[in-house]
C-alpha cells in the first residue's frame, strides 16, 4: 500500500510556513489522539501517521529532501520512513508541541531570559522631521549587584536541584505516556539556593527606574515601533535579559496634517488677493517661510505642490511633498465706505461674466426646476 502524501496529511499545501504546519498538526494530534479515541482501533496509526508527516515537514533539511524526491528520500536509512518510525522519540516532540507551552515548561538549565518590555513615547512632528535624541526612564528589573544576578549570598552559590538533577523538568510515568512537566523544587531553574542574598532575596535581581537614551531617526510616523535589544527585564538568576520596545505616537499638529511622507496646510487668503493675484507666504517644518505664487480668480479649494517641502522618508535622502490648500476669507467688521464700494462692485459685476461657478449652479437650478415641473 502506497504512503500518502505528508502535505496531504497534515491538510497543508506546499510551500506552508511553520506556523500554519504546526496549527495544523495541533489540531489533529489532538482529535485522533490514542486516549481520547480508546474505542477507535484506528487512532493509534492515524496519531501515527499525522505525527510522522509533522516530524519530517518540521525541519527543513528533511521538510526539502522530502519535496525533492518523496518519500524515496527516507528510505534505505536516509531517514525515518514510516517502517522505521521512532515512535517514542517523535512523542516528546508531540507533548512538547501540544503541552509544553501550558506546563510552564522552561529551556534546559532555567536560563529563560527576561521579559520584553513596552514604552509609549509621544513626540512632535518636527521631532519626527529633524530626528533627536530622546532620553526616557523606564521602570525595570536589573540586575542585583550584590550577587551579580546569581541570587546567592555573598561567598555561597546555587546549587543543582535534587529533585531534577540540575535538568530544571522531571519525568513522570501516566500509563501509557511519559509526561514531562517543570520540576516544582526548583520551578524550572534547575538550580536552588541555600543561602539567598538579602537584596534581592534570591531572585538575582531588583526593580529600578533606568535612564536611556534612544535614538528617533528623521522620518519617523505615528505607530512606529524602536527596539532596544537587551534593556528589557533582567532574567531570572543571571538569565539574558529582553528587549524594550519603544513605541512612537505623533502630537497633533497646529499647522500641518501628516499624510505619509507628505504635509497638508490650510491656508487663509484675502477676497481682494484671491481676485488679483500675488504672493503669500507659506511656514515649512524647516523652520522658514516659502512664497507661493497665488493666480488671479484663485477659489477656495485650490491647491498648490511645493516639491521636497514634506516629511523625510525613513532611512532615504527623499523627502515627500507640502499641499497649499487655499480657502478665501470673506471679508468682516465692514466699514461704512467699504460696504459702499463692494455694493458699487457687485453692480459692475454682472455673475455670468465674473462668478463662473455661481453662473453655472443656478443654469443647474434651473433646469433642475423645469425637469420638474414637465416643461
Amino acid at each position: 500500500m502506497s504512503k500518502r502524501d505528508y502535505y496531504e496529511i497534515l491538510g497543508v499545501q506546499r510551500g506552508a510556513p511553520i506556523e500554519v504546519l504546526k496549527q495544523a498538526y495541533r489540531k489533529l494530534a489532538k482529535e485522533c489522539h490514542p486516549d481520547r479515541n480508546s474505542g477507535d482501533p484506528d487512532a493509534e496509526r492515524r496519531f501515527k501517521e499525522v505525527n510522522e508527516a509533522y516530524d519530517v515537514l518540521k525541519d527543513d533539511q528533511k521538510r526539502a529532501a522530502y519535496d525533492r524526491f518523496g518519500h524515496a528520500a527516507f528510505e534505505n536509512g536516509m531517514g525515518r520512513g514510516q517502517a522505521g518510525f521512532d515512535f517514542s522519540g517523535s512523542f516528546a516532540d508531540v507533548f512538547d508541541d501540544l503541552f509544553g507551552e501550558f506546563m510552564g515548561r522552561r529551556p534546559q538549565g532555567g536560563r529563560s531570559r527576561g521579559a520584553d518590555l513596552r514604552y509609549d513615547l509621544e513626540i512632535t512632528l518636527e521631532d519626527a522631521y529633524r530626528g533627536r535624541q530622546a532620553t526616557i526612564d523606564v521602570p525595570t528589573s536589573i540586575t542585583c549587584e550584590p550577587c551579580h544576578g546569581t541570587g546567592a549570598a555573598s561567598g555561597s552559590s546555587p546549587v543543582a536541584c535534587q529533585t531534577c538533577n540540575g535538568q530544571g523538568r522531571v519525568r513522570a510515568a501516566q500509563g501509557f505516556f511519559t509526561i514531562e512537566r517543570t520540576c516544582p523544587a526548583c520551578q524550572g531553574q534547575g538550580r536552588v539556593i541555600r543561602d539567598p542574598c538579602a537584596v534581592c532575596s534570591g531572585a538575582g535581581r531588583i526593580r529600578r527606574t533606568r535612564t536611556l537614551s534612544v535614538s528617533i531617526p528623521a522620518g519617523v510616523e505615528d505607530g512606529t515601533r524602536i527596539r532596544l535589544a537587551r534593556e528589557g527585564e533582567a532574567g531570572m538568576r543571571g538569565a539574558p535579559p529582553g528587549d524594550l520596545y519603544i513605541f512612537l505616537s505623533l502630537k497633533p499638529h497646529t499647522l500641518f496634517e501628516r499624510e505619509g511622507a507628505d504635509l497638508h496646510c490650510r491656508v487663509p487668503i484675502s477676497f481682494p488677493r484671491a481676485a488679483l493675484g500675488g504672493e503669500i507666504e507659506v511656514p515649512t517644518l524647516e523652520g522658514v517661510n516659502t512664497k507661493v505664487a497665488i493666480p488671479a480668480g484663485t477659489q477656495t479649494g485650490r491647491r498648490f505642490r511645493l516639491r521636497g517641502k514634506g516629511m523625510p522618508v525613513l532611512h532615504s535622502s527623499q523627502h515627500g511633498e507640502l499641499y497649499v490648500t487655499a480657502f478665501v476669507e470673506t471679508p468682516v467688521n465692514l466699514t461704512k465706505r467699504q460696504k459702499e464700494l463692494l455694493a458699487e462692485f457687485a453692480s459692475l459685476c454682472p455673475p455670468e461674466d465674473h462668478q463662473p461657478e455661481s453662473a453655472g449652479f443656478f443654469a443647474k437650478v434651473k433646469d433642475f426646476f423645469s425637469e420638474l415641473s414637465g416643461d
